[in-house]
């Protein structure tokens, strides 16, 4: 298993980690079976979009604020119960085909890092199974 290292730089952001993923699976060895991504946070989540345009991620992290607001009494006393709710929304994990050495995503589709309690250093691991 590769373990990656993604910096984000606010507090929520979608990061394309398409490529980096795809470099760890190759790394890895492999050229056919499957790859899971997965986020070892529970602050943060895994999924595989739209990656063409920017606006997606942008659209969907303005959706996820309306689906979970800020400014509602939460009982979690750390504060960032937002984050956690978001993060469940999205999951944190997406496995992936992988053939000849490339990854099994549709023309439009890329993988994203969702940071929902940033900025902070995060990890991402990636698993090869053949």
């Amino acid at each position: 298993m590769r373990k990656l290292t993604v910096q984000t730089r606010v507090t929520e952001e979608l990061i394309d980690i398409t490529s980096l993923v795809e470099r760890a699976a190759v790394e890895e060895g492999a050229r056919d079976g499957v790859c899971l991504v997965f986020s070892p946070h529970t602050t943060a989540g895994i999924t595989i979009n739209e990656s063409a345009d920017p606006a997606v991620a942008e659209d969907l992290c303005e959706a996820l604020g309306r689906i979970v607001p800020e400014n509602v009494r939460w009982k979690h006393l750390e504060g960032n119960s937002p984050a956690h709710l978001k993060a469940s929304l999205i999951g944190s994990s997406v496995l992936i085909g992988l053939e000849e050495g490339k990854l099994a995503l549709g023309t439009w589709q890329g993988i994203f890092f969702c940071e929902f309690d940033g900025p902070r250093t995060r990890r991402v691991w990636v698993a090869v199974f053949r």
